[in-house]
């Protein structure tokens, strides 16, 4: 499509797909969207991105990114049935992190039905130069049905300046103001001393009228701005501190997106949830843990070892989903609250049935702290018959949990389960006996 062209949008529901070639010196790259009314949206919950993956009325949803052989793209699903009727537009973003657009090749974006998999639309930007922001196109209503529109429009401000554009509440970090140390009090001399008299008799007033004071609501809160920071672990910085992201206390979710780059991936998946026409696919997300008293075990499906959040250890698993039906898929909580229990947890995922291997899988680990801004990273392609894989290893350093990527696959002996052979490479020391979900 040619900037400014449209096109009708006929399927209910559909995938949006921002797609890029990474490579050495490439910013990263996010897609967001924006759900307007009146050219604005109606409130910061209005906004769809990374730190605020899903809106309330269940019509927008980030589903994340996926790293690929030839590109990396970030997806997000819109169910246009469910899109509010005070809703005119969703605006369809993308914002560079680490650079300008002018260094982000293949920059472009499709529209396609999420059900089918069929492309309704596609449109690729070639003539971005210092934009850190992007609106490549706007899905909107007419005569009562849906249309596409390429648009192409960049901002040099970046997520920050797109947002307020549409009137979202950002939150700035704030100077600290310096407060100069108190005057001295001025010297006061001693009073001089008198002869004592007695007080005067009292005169007692006459009591005024009680007038009630009239009734007020109680002044509403207003919520907290929108937070835009992240952190993306690579190669050459795959640490990071979670108390210096503000993540030093409630839940920490952990989730794994995941695309098969020789099938359609239809709604795409979570950790543990089926992909379209890869429906006997099943992953489990998992935890080997060691706490400061010295126990140790593992939170997994396999033998109902779901864990626990307020009680040891600390880390729970929902559910092992397998249909691929739950919208939220598979999710690994650790309560951060307690994070002085911890000496160390270890993140991993293995294929219980569906796969020999994670080759041609692609995959991203988001962990998102309630407080704190998400961290990110891709696993690399797998090239060897690994059926487990090391996501990230988090330590207890002095108070502070320290993750670090791992993204490590490992191909366990003959005879070897996958659990066995995470627990030899990094040491846990336990014993393992057969297991059945």
């Amino acid at each position: 499509m040619l900037k400014g062209a449209n096109v009708a949008v006929p399927a209910p529901s559909v995938r949006v797909e921002l797609s890029w070639r990474s490579g050495p010196g490439v910013p990263d790259v996010d897609a967001s969207a924006l759900l307007l009314s009146g050219g604005r949206v109606r409130s910061d919950a209005d906004f769809v991105f990374y730190n605020q993956p899903a809106h309330s009325s269940g019509a927008v949803r980030h589903e994340g990114k996926r790293s690929g052989p030839d590109a990396v793209t970030d997806t997000l699903l819109i169910d246009l049935a469910r899109v509010e009727p005070a809703v005119e537009r969703v605006v369809l973003a993308a914002s560079a992190d680490g650079g300008a657009f002018g260094r982000v090749p293949g920059l472009g974006i499709r529209v396609l039905d999420a059900v089918t998999g069929a492309e309704l639309a596609r449109f690729d930007s070639q003539d971005a130069t210092v934009e850190t922001a992007f609106i490549l196109g706007e899905l909107y209503r007419r005569q009562g049905a849906w249309k596409f529109r390429a648009v192409g429009q960049g901002y040099d401000s970046g997520l920050e300046g797109l947002a307020t554009d549409f009137g979202i509440t950002v939150d700035k970090p704030q100077p600290q103001p310096i407060t100069p140390p108190p005057a001295p009090a001025p010297y006061t001399p001693p009073p001089t001393q008198t002869a004592y008299m007695p007080p005067p008799a009292p005169v007692w007033p006459e009591p005024a009228a009680q007038t009630p004071a009239p009734l007020t609501a109680a002044p509403l809160t207003p919520p907290p701005p929108v937070r835009l920071s992240k952190v993306t672990l690579t190669k050459d910085a795959p640490r990071v501190s979670l108390a210096k992201q503000g993540g030093t206390s409630g839940a920490m979710r952990v989730n794994l997106n995941w695309q098969s780059r020789k099938q359609f991936s239809g709604w795409g998946a979570k950790l543990g949830r089926a992909v379209a026409n890869h429906s006997d696919l099943d992953l489990d997300l998992c935890a080997l843990y060691e706490l400061a008293d010295g126990r140790k075990g593992v939170v997994q499906a396999l033998g109902n070892a779901f864990g626990a959040l307020h009680q040891p250890p600390y880390i729970h698993l929902d559910g092992d989903d397998r249909t691929g039906a739950v919208e939220s898929g598979e999710n690994l909580t650790v309560n951060l609250d307690q994070k002085d229990k911890f000496r160390r947890l270890l993140i991993f995922v293995t294929i219980y049935e569906g796969a020999r291997s994670f080759a041609d899988l692609h995959a991203t680990v988001t962990l998102q702290p309630q407080f704190g801004a998400p961290i990110e990273f891709f696993l690399d392609e797998c090239t060897v018959p690994s059926t487990v894989c090391a996501l990230a290893l988090i330590t207890n350093n002095g108070g502070d949990l320290v993750v670090q990527r791992e993204a490590r696959y490992l191909v366990p002996a003959r005879g070897v389960s996958p659990q066995r052979t995470i627990d030899q490479a990094y040491g846990w020391g336990m014993n393992w006996t057969p297991g059945r979900k």
